[in-house]
């Protein structure tokens, strides 16, 4: 693809390339910014202001504490964590030594977190007080040393805390006794407050973290990320975002979790490097929060995904504040596919505009997104960021690169994808791909094209494509049309094997409150707006779709059987 017809497209100011790349760490900017502005704020959290000089500070004792337990170079540090400053500050501590982090979502079950504990076989697992009985039952036989059970008040600001405390804590299970052996965050840190540590930094080429794929068509894996390759998509997406992050006290508020690669490989590289405030919001689900924390930190920047702003369109609080959202300059999005009608209501609400971006976590988040104020086309995911190659393939022959338009595989190069799964080579293998120019290509899965711009379209993932009398369906496609529909709040389609045709299409949609439509009426609002063979042949009902941990339906959790029914 001829870089310069989509460059042309960048935003004034953006540059084509950005290599070469700093050859540093997010801990090297973090030292930088506790020498030089130690006052500044660095995180925000349920109303208290972390500055950079305290996040360092920690930081140096929760290392120390690390250090004290035998963690170096190379070995994993586990955290069963929620958005919170622990969060940030286990994680610099342990990239001190050298360490990897390991971040697993809190909502696991036991089972799911002693899978990923034995393959991990971290020295130390960090978590919040509600999960420490599911983090002690999987981590038998898993080698872990020690645990460290931490409450989620220890850095509320004080009136909070003792609310907290009196009214809250032991009701919602945040009263926890920790066995002998392990340890308390606040005696784990304490007696190493003060200390400094004497052990080598790590180098930009030294993995930093092990970040887990979604899943969303099978089981997740481990994606190694190294220093340079965070280093690389926070230099990026700075850049791509420098018309609406001017000032370096300019917040972002993140409500996605910082386990997730979005959060942690994009959002908190661009505020640690750019020394912007970074909010903590811990359960993105309590919308009432969400809602209150942006009108309180006033960020610059709203990190989302599609689940959490159809989330705040129901929600009558952000309704009646919708005002005081007016600090927000960019609502970015990504992680999952966002409706087009999902955005045409949230840009009607607030009056700004939801910028779409692309990317997977093993690419590190980074590869396309759609200008913060040139021309956002919708359906598409945008346009490449500066050094990220794309290309669009054939399905079958990775080599043979399709003309615009034509949909295939969209393969992806750049300087942080991957350089293969964590313990996984056959994976590895087949994700990774070298063409005869010898540059290696990451096999996205995912279906699209390019337009003349140079503008990317996710048609939807490879795995999903429905054949339905030998004509290809595009679940996503039949989504986007029944989300349009003034009743449906949520949809999810999904193709099963039929004797006459082949496969066939399944919606399963929710309703929004208080709303009624039958699936006659679904079935025939679909026909109106696309061809006969794309209309779903069954309508069914739920209350909830299953959803990955950003919201991505998991179409492969539709089941028929669950219904009682069949196509």
């Amino acid at each position: 693809m001829p870089a310069d017809r989509f460059h042309a497209k960048y935003d004034p100011g953006v540059p084509r390339s950005l290599e070469p790349y700093p050859d540093r760490t997010l801990l090297d900017y973090l030292m930088d910014a506790a020498r030089e502005i130690p006052r500044g704020p660095a995180l925000w959290f349920k109303g208290r202001t972390i500055t950079w000089r305290d996040l360092a500070r920690d930081a140096d004792a929760c290392a120390c504490a690390f250090a004290e337990l035998g963690v170096g170079r190379g070995d994993r540090v586990v955290l069963v964590l929620p958005n919170c400053p622990q969060f940030v500050i286990s994680e610099f501590g342990a990239w001190r030594l050298g360490a990897i982090v390991c971040p697993l979502n809190p909502a696991f079950t036991s089972d799911e977190i002693a899978a990923r504990l034995q393959a991990l076989a971290p020295r130390v697992v960090i978590t919040l007080d509600p999960f420490y009985e599911r983090v002690k039952a999987a981590s038998a036989g898993a080698g872990v040393e020690r645990i460290v059970a931490t409450s989620i008040k220890d850095y509320f600001p004080l009136p909070l805390r003792a609310v907290f405390t009196v009214l809250m804590e032991r009701r919602l299970g945040h009263r926890v006794t920790v066995r002998p052996g392990d340890a308390r965050w606040n005696a784990f840190l304490g007696r190493q407050r003060g200390e400094r540590i004497t052990a080598p930094l790590p180098g930009p080429e030294d993995d930093a973290m092990i970040l887990y794929s979604g899943g969303t068509t099978g089981t997740p894996k481990g994606v190694p990320a190294w220093h340079k390759g965070l280093i690389a998509t926070a230099v990026q997406f700075r850049a791509w975002a420098a018309g609406a992050l001017q000032h370096a006290d300019d917040g972002v508020l993140l409500p996605l979790p910082l386990f997730h690669s979005y959060a942690a490989s994009l959002v908190q590289g661009v505020c640690i490097t750019g020394r912007h405030p970074l909010g903590l919001i811990p359960d993105p689900r309590n919308i009432s929060d969400v809602v209150r924390s942006i009108a309180r930190f006033r960020p610059v920047v709203f990190c989302g995904v599609p689940t959490l702003y159809n989330a705040i369109l129901s929600s009558r609080k952000a309704q009646r504040a919708h005002g005081r959202f007016r600090s927000v300059r960019l609502w970015a999005c990504g992680a999952a596919p966002l409706m087009a009608e999902t955005r045409r209501r949230f840009e009607k609400l607030t009056g700004a505009r939801v910028t779409e971006a692309w990317g997977l976590t093993e690419s590190l988040i980074a590869a396309c997104g759609n200008p913060v104020h040139g021309v956002n086309k919708v359906g598409s995911v945008g346009l490449p960021l500066p050094d990220v190659h794309v290309k669009v393939v054939h399905v079958d022959h990775p080599g043979r690169e399709l003309p615009d338009g034509e949909v295939g595989e969209v393969l992806l190069r750049g300087p942080q994808v991957m350089r293969g799964y964590f313990d996984d080579p056959g994976e590895s293998a087949a994700m990774l791909f070298t063409c005869a120019e010898g540059h290696t290509w990451l096999r996205t899965a995912d279906l699209g094209y390019l337009d003349a711009d140079g503008y990317l379209f996710i048609v939807d993932r490879k795995k999903d494509l429905i054949k339905a009398n030998g004509m290809q369906v595009w679940p996503r496609e039949v989504e986007e049309a029944l989300a349009t529909h003034p009743a449906v709040a949520d949809v999810g389609v999904r193709g099963f094997p039929d004797a006459a045709r082949g496969e066939v299409a399944v919606a399963f949609v929710v309703l929004r409150a208080g709303m009624r439509v039958t699936e006659p009426e679904l079935r025939a609002y679909c026909k109106e707006r696309m061809a006969f063979y794309k209309v779903p042949s069954r309508v069914i009902f739920r209350s909830a779709l299953p959803k990955s941990l950003v919201g991505k339906v998991l179409r492969r959790m539709l089941t028929l059987e669950e219904a009682g029914t069949s196509a």
